[in-house]
Formats: C-alpha cells, structure tokens, sequence
C-alpha cells in the first residue's frame, strides 16, 4: 500500500502546485499589470486634464550604436475616435481574398487593416469578424511596415510615416499585386510590390533604383509594431506574445519580460519574429539565405505599452545607375497546422509549425493532431475523431494494460489475505511489510501494477489537452446534444438541473453534464480495483472521483469526454478479464 500512499500524495501535491501558482505567482502578476494599466490610464487623464498633449512615439525608436543603423521616428497621430475614422485618416488600397479582408494605408504604406473573414468572435454566426491588425490611428494599433534605412548622419531623403505612395492598383487580389511608388526628388525612386495568396501570406518586394551620381547604402527593414498590452489567458502551458525562431532555435519572451528586463536583440542566419496569440498570427519572415539582426522591443507612447518585433537586414549599397531588391513576407491569420506546414516547405521557413504551442510533448501532440484531424475527415465531427483516437491509443497499449488489469485481478483476490496480516502484524510495520512483500513474491502479484494504466495515461492525457487547447482546428468545433464547443468546458452545469432552473451559478459551480458523467465512471472503475486495506487510504480513494469531477469540470469538454470514453472502455477490458479469470467483481 506504500504505493496507494505516494499516489494520494503525489496527486495531492499537484493540486497544490497547480492552486500554489495560482494564488502566488499568477494572481499577483495580473494584479501588477492590472495597477501599472491604471497608473498608465492616470498620466493620460491627467496629461488630458492640464490640455498637455502626450508625449511623440518611435515606431522602432532605440538609440543604436554609433555607426549602426536607426529605425524611422515616427510621431504618433493623434487617436481617432473610432476604427472608422481611422481608416478614413489615409487613403487605402482595399484587400480582397478568400480568407482575408482589409486595406492597406498609402500614407505610410503600412498593412494595418486585417480581418479574418472566415472566424468569428463567437459561436454566434452574426457576431463580428477577428480584425487582427488595426489602424494607425487607433490608441491601440497594429500593423506591419516595410522600408529602408540609412547609417546615422547619411544625408538620404527616405519615405516616413506621412509620406503618401502612388498605387497602380486599388485592390489587392490573389494573383493581383500592387505596386506602390515614391520618388524622393533626389534621384532615388522607391517601389514597393505586395502580392497575397489564397490565405495568409503577404510577399513584399522592396525595390530602390539609384538614378543619381553616387552610390547609396541602404539596410531592408520590417516591423509589426502592437499598442497596449493585449489580453491574454495567463496559462503557464500556453505561451502568447513575441517569438521567433533563430538558427533553428525557439525564443519565447512575455510581454511583462520584456517591460521588466527592456529590449532584447538576437543575430541569425534565416528564421522568423512575430507575435503570437491563441489562435492568430503575425510573422515576419525576411529570407532564409540571408544573415539578419532581430529585435524584441518595448516602450511607453501615449502613456500606454508598445511592443515591437523587427528584423534588420545586412546593408545593400546601391551604385549610380543600379538597383537594389529585397523580399520578405508577412504572415497574418490562423494558426493552422496544414498551412504552416505547408509554408515552411514551399519557402523554406525553418520550424514555422512552432508558432503554435505543441509543448514538451511535441512528439506525441503533433501526431494526436494529424491522427483527430484524419478522423474528423472520415467521420465529420472531432468528437467523434476524440473517441475513434481513444480507441487507438487502448489498442496501443493493450497488452501493458491487459497485464496490469490481470495483476489488478489477482490482488483483488488476496485483499482478505491482506486484511488478516495487518490484523496480525499492525504493530510491527516493518514485519507486515515483510509479509506482504513475501505474499506478493510467492503469488507473483506486483502491487504497483494499478498505477501503470495512470502513469501511461498522464502524458497522452496532457498531449491531447494540448490539442484541445491550442490548435484552432478544435476552436468551436461542435459535438452533440449541449457541446457547441469541444475546446470550451461543458456549458451545463449541476447546480442548476442543467438547465431546467433558471440561474446561472457562479463559475465555480459549473459542473457540466459531462464531467458528473466523467466522476460516475471513474467511480465505477475504482470498485473494480482491490481496495486498499487501511480504512483512511479507502476513504481518501473514494474522494478521488469527486475531485476529478470538480477540476476537470473547468477543461475543454472534448478532454473530458475522451477521458469518460477511456474509462468506460477500461472498465470494459477490467469486467472481461475479471470474468475470464473468475475474479468476484462488485459490478457482477
């Protein structure tokens, strides 16, 4: 029983892991930021009050080494007063494509209108569009910029964020580039092509012809610039916010890393920056040939966080009479795993799948993921594919379970044994240790056979919740009868006769239909197992279910009912071999 004991106590360390990071690291750190976005909103108002205006911004503004290259200062207009108004600040070209909506601003030439058309805030069909990028002129924007940039007191004219392009075109199709265009007056004419694809992926073709008498040397630069901290879920298994992959390698930092510890600058040959939440996705990626310098960024503007991701590229000088090319893309959507996948083989963008969160088990989330996605192509409906992956994986290890639910079978028989030696020998522990290690011996019984079915069971049980969690595919995908999401906990809960009262309890009482169902069957698969002869040890297993109940009552539904439909099938194969070895069981 030594065994039971670590369990109980290793499960009861979890929970306290779990609520321990909760109240002392996760809470406290989201009351900070929620009194740093206060004391931010307080300079505003008062800034506002005394009719002072608020401080100019740098889109990319750090002051760099003597002899590197700057990004462009840009002063922050002033914010509009709605999404609307900003989008008439500028003249636009509109975007127009199967997956995406939107507009690019001429002046400034920045990609800062992007609406997912195909995903909605909601399950309700009617409810907005994602708008991923937002205009300029907005308190909180975000948006993609290209261009060029000099060395330090290099006397050439380059376009700003007031500088207004010419546009061949007024709509961006697929396989209907734009061309934009500014001459500087000075001899350098800029032209800046953006082509779309069927999905995500913006390509951007900078060119510069040098029709002057001297030489130029220019250094290709992209941005995404993201006003405000956004709202994000805080989850230690969820990473949300910049990132990068370089020299094969993935860099994740935290927004409040980046406000505690400032600004942070990676080299690589190759690679991506972007940032990144749940679902949704905005990278930059200049080109895998060449050698570019990264950055994450952080500053204050307009009394609010700006975040920036930038890549700077090696320098490029261009002769009097020549022209220089350089081509980098934007990824702005949906985090789908086909896509990236796709991307990274076509341009050769090195582990461009990472942008999605797979976690520590990599290995076994990623092909969960293609396993559910196949199933849900034969059988129309990912919570039928979350069974049918169930089944799959018993079948994997049916012979380790078939063996551990035998010797569960067998112990089952030897718990009056056991009864009668703790009767015997309970004074003397260390005799009755002795005894039962010798029965276990002489009955070739192993006593930690029961846990083997829970310890295989942890990793694919974090594995498929990763999947649950994290891949968009799984985003409102519907089950049957009340689950409308499987990536959502159970909507229903007990406390309110699952519907038939009407009252909507407090969070912490919704336990759904399916969770209650969950604790039925994990109960019922307890009563198939010996059971442990020390009173206390029996008392606290029967309190397991109950607790299971509660804290997986607030995971995505599809994560429970796929453990409901594992237990069912192991109180299956357990009944069965019971009955084969004419074991008594209490389900008989």
């Amino acid at each position: 029983m030594t065994d039971n004991k670590n369990l109980i106590l290793a499960i009861a360390l979890s929970v306290l892991v779990v609520i321990g990071y909760s109240m002392f690291i996760e809470q406290p750190r989201q009351l900070a930021e929620q009194q740093r976005q206060a004391a931010l909103q307080a300079e505003t108002q008062t800034a506002t009050n005394q009719g002072t205006a608020p401080a100019p911004g740098i889109s990319g503004g750090v002051t760099a080494p003597s002899g590197a290259p700057v990004m462009p200062a840009t002063i922050i207009p002033d914010v509009a007063e709605s999404r609307a108004a900003a989008l008439a600040e500028s003249p636009r070209i509109t975007i127009k494509a199967p997956s995406v909506t939107g507009s690019i601003a001429l002046k400034g030439a920045r990609i800062d209108d992007v609406v997912l058309s195909n995903y909605r805030e909601t399950l309700d069909p009617a409810s907005p569009p994602i708008h991923l990028f937002e205009p300029t002129a907005l308190r909180k924007p975000y948006y993609a910029e290209f261009g060029w940039v000099t060395a330090p007191n290099t006397p050439v004219k380059l376009p700003t964020a007031d500088t207004v392009w010419i546009a061949d075109k007024t709509l961006l199709e697929p396989g209907t580039p734009v061309t934009l265009r500014w001459d500087n007056g000075e001899g350098l004419t800029f032209e800046r092509r953006i082509a779309l694809d069927e999905e995500y992926l913006f390509t951007v073709t900078q060119t510069v012809r040098n029709a002057s008498k001297a030489a130029v040397t220019l250094y290709p630069y992209g941005l995404l610039s993201r006003g405000g901290t956004p709202s994000i879920l805080g989850f230690y298994i969820l990473h949300e916010g910049p990132l990068g992959v370089f020299d094969e390698t993935l860099k994740e930092i935290d927004y409040s890393d980046l406000q505690e510890d400032g600004d942070i600058k990676v080299a690589s040959q190759g690679g991506w920056i972007g940032l990144t939440d749940k679902y949704w996705l905005a990278a930059l990626i200049p080109g895998k040939d060449g050698r570019w310098d990264y950055n994450f960024r952080h500053t204050i503007r307009n009394q609010d966080d700006r975040y920036q991701v930038d890549f700077l590229g090696q320098p490029e000088t261009v002769a009097a009479g020549a022209l220089a090319t350089a081509e980098s893309r934007l990824f702005a959507g949906a985090k789908l795993v086909s896509l990236l996948d796709r991307y990274a083989d076509e341009y050769g963008i090195t582990n461009f799948d990472l942008a999605i969160d797979f976690g520590w088990f990599y290995f076994l989330t990623k092909p969960f993921f293609f396993i559910l996605n196949y199933f849900n192509s034969v059988l129309g409906n990912f919570g039928l594919a979350i069974l049918a992956l169930t089944v799959v994986i018993k079948l994997l290890f049916f012979p380790l379970a078939n063996k551990s639910y035998r010797s569960m079978a067998k112990l089952k028989t030897l718990t009056p044994k056991m009864k009668e030696m703790r009767e015997k020998y309970g004074d003397d522990r260390q005799r009755l240790n002795e005894e039962m290690m010798a029965m276990y011996k002489r009955e070739k019984v192993n006593p930690a056979a029961g846990c083997l079915p829970i310890l295989i069971q942890i990793p694919v049980f974090f594995s498929l919740y990763k999947v649950l969690f994290v891949n968009i595919e799984m985003r409102h995908a519907p089950f049957y009868g009340w689950v409308k999401d499987l990536s959502a906990p159970d909507p229903t809960t007990l406390f309110n006769l699952f519907g038939l009262i009407p009252w909507t309890p407090p969070e912490l009482l919704m336990i759904g239909a399916w969770p209650v169902i969950m604790g039925i069957t994990m109960f019922l698969q307890q009563k198939l197992n010996p059971q442990p002869a020390d009173p206390v040890q029996a008392k606290v297993f029967m309190f397991l279910p109950l607790l299971f109940t509660v804290l997986l009552s607030q995971f995505a539904a599809g994560l429970v009912i796929y453990w409901t439909w594992n237990n069912l099938l192991s109180i299956l194969q357990q009944w069965v071999i019971m009955k084969r070895m004419g074991v008594k069981n209490t389900l008989s």
